[in-house]
Order: structure tokens, then sequence, then C-alpha cells
């Protein structure tokens, strides 16, 4: 089957975002299959999979680690967050949790209001913005966060070095966060810095040596929890509007023709994920074809 109709055959939160991504389909025809997240396919089962007291739970883990990455799951289906089902379902979220006290600086600390290290604020933050709870202190605390070298690490202050996987978790929720308020000079200056770290080592190599920082980088990852690979690191960029630079060539040629699902972070959610290592993979196809779509055409404007 053709990858395009192998998508758009498939679950509405795939659907909906092939639609968008890939095709010239009318705006109509984009949101009527937007509007069936909620009741059917992944996203129905995230929300049937949430607890009744507001977080999600899994059988022995504490409850913020299937909270966070089920809760991410259901936002990268893009679901509308202005449905009343899921504005239900947020409301209970943050009248039902706080984060473990290991896990705060201040009591009775909601989910939205974060933790302390900024992998996992990153998230956070993009999941607050996202759902209609954008968070200014926790944004301003993922800026203090900052480090030297441009990106942030949840180690520090005892590592002075930044991760990628920090960083890219850090960038994603900055820019949510400036999709619901609005930009300021002082994120985008901490997004472009943040970039830049990435940027610069060509989005999987280390600055120092050139060598591939770590595998797993190289292997398309879905659900990813808080770690980085290049196809994450594009994706974003394409949701930042950002042009085409030299420096993601190398990461780019390593995506083309790459759709199995090579490796998966599901151990963070709630309920099943749907798809098996090793085989097709619908959550990588929709990701890669929509990166080397808006690539190739942002590089033939600027030929331009």
């Amino acid at each position: 089957m053709n990858p395009l109709d192998w998508l758009l055959d498939s679950d509405p939160a795939i659907r909906w975002q092939a639609m968008r991504d890939l095709t010239d389909a009318s705006w109509s025809t984009i949101a009527s299959a937007r509007a069936r997240i909620p009741y059917e396919g992944i996203g129905a089962d995230i929300l049937a999979s949430q607890g009744s007291d507001g977080p999600w739970h899994r059988p022995g883990t504490p409850d913020w680690l299937p909270t966070l990455f089920t809760f991410q799951l259901l936002r990268a289906t893009g679901v509308d967050g202005s449905d009343p089902i899921i504005e239900r379902a947020v409301s209970r979220l943050e009248a039902g949790f706080q984060w473990d006290e290991e896990f705060r600086d201040k009591p009775n600390k909601s989910f939205f209001e974060g933790e302390v290290e900024p992998c996992i604020n990153g998230g956070v933050l993009a999941l607050g913005a996202y759902f209609g709870r954008p968070t200014e202190s926790l944004a301003r605390r993922l800026l203090g966060d900052q480090l030297d070298d441009g990106g942030w690490n949840c180690d520090a202050p005892k590592s002075v070095c930044s991760s990628f996987h920090s960083t890219i978790c850090v960038l994603e929720g900055l820019l949510e966060y400036e999709r619901a308020v609005g930009s300021s000079p002082e994120i985008a200056a901490a997004r472009r810095r943040g970039e830049e770290y990435l940027l610069e080592r060509g989005l999987f190599r280390r600055r120092s040596t050139g060598e591939v920082a770590s595998p797993e980088f190289l292997e398309l990852a879905y659900p990813p929890r808080y770690h980085y690979d290049v196809l994450r690191a594009l994706d974003y960029f394409r949701a930042a509007g950002a042009k085409p630079d030299a420096r993601m060539g190398e990461a780019v040629r390593i995506v083309e023709g790459r759709w199995l699902l090579e490796r998966s972070y599901d151990e963070g959610l709630a309920l099943p994920f749907n798809e098996s290592v090793g085989e097709p993979s619908r959550w990588s196809t929709l990701r890669a074809l929509r990166v080397l779509r808006w690539y190739e055409r942002e590089r033939l404007a600027s030929a331009h």
C-alpha cells in the first residue's frame, strides 16, 4: 500500500495529521477527522484509562510516570483541547494530582506547576500550554535552567554540559508555550540558543570529536518518553517553522526510507501501545513524511 494511503486508513489521530500535513484536503474534512479522536482509537483509549481520581496509573510505578507520558501521548494525537470531554479530563487531572514530595520544591504542587527537572518540566510546560493551562512560572524556571552552552540537563548543576534529551524536551515545551501566550524576546532567544546547541552538533554528533553521541539517536523511537532521536529533533524544527539548515542534512538522510519502529519507550504508559518494535510504524512514517516534505519544500523555496 502507498504510505500515505496506509496513514489515511488508520486511527483518527494519525489520519487527521496525515490529511493536514501531507494532503490538500479541505479544512472541514480535516476537522471532521480530528473531531473523532476522543471517541475512537488511541485517543478514546487514553481517556478511558484515566483514573477517576485524575492521574493515570500503572501498577508498580509512581503516578507521575504514567500520568506525564500518557498525557503526552494524548497531546501527540493532536486532539482539540477545547472539546468538552478533553476539558473534563484535564480538569480532573488538575484537581487530583500532586507531585510526590521528592519532586517538588514547595507543598501541594499541582501537575501544571511542574517539578524540579527540566526534562520533565519541558513536557509539563508543553502539556499545560496545549491544554489551556500555560504556566508562566514554569516557563521562567526553564529559562533560568538554561546552561552556558545553550541547552539543558537534568543533572545540572552537577553537570555543566547540556544533554540532547533534556534540550529537546525543553525546546518542545517553550515552543508550545509561545504558541499559547505569544512570543517574547527572552523565550525566542532561549529557543534559538537551544536550537543552536543541536545544530552545531549536526543533531546527533559530539561537538568535541564529531563522533555519534549515542547510537540510539539514530533509531526512530515512539513513544519517545524523554529520549532524543534525530526524527524527534527534525519534527521539532518543522513544527517551529524553521528554515532548513545545512547542518540538518545528514540527519534528514538518516530518516529517509526508515520508517520501522526501531525503539519504543512505552514502559511509562498507562495502556498498551499498539505498535511493535521491528514492524512498520505509522507514527514514524507520519513524522518522517512530513519532515521530508517540509525540508524539501523549504529548501526549494529558499533556492528561488
